[in-house]
């Protein structure tokens, strides 16, 4: 079982109080991860990556075992500790401006 922490935007679209666990068939990787959580929860296609290219939208950034993983490749597998549900998958709404 996979825990992911949703930004609160997410959550409202989702309609979920706290963070989503999900099954993962297989390798947890960042694909697999957000294939399951827009399956169970459709309002989010497409709020976290396009629809089209399938690439993680430019404001949204990954984070496990304190490591943004946002640049690694979808199909990189998460670290244990994430693929065991021990630490959390985090969605996090990234900040612009000044």
């Amino acid at each position: 079982m996979i825990r992911v922490v949703l930004p609160a935007h997410l959550r409202t679209l989702a309609r979920v109080d706290g963070e989503v666990r999900l099954h993962i068939e297989g390798e947890a990787t960042q694909r697999s991860v957000i294939d399951a959580l827009e399956a169970d929860y459709p309002t989010l296609r497409g709020t976290i990556r396009d629809h089209v290219t399938g690439q993680r939208r430019a404001f949204v950034r990954f984070f496990a075992c304190e490591h943004d993983l946002s640049h690694e490749q979808p199909d990189t597998p998460l670290p244990a500790a994430v693929a065991t549900g021990t630490e959390p998958f985090l969605i996090v709404g990234a900040m612009a401006g000044g």
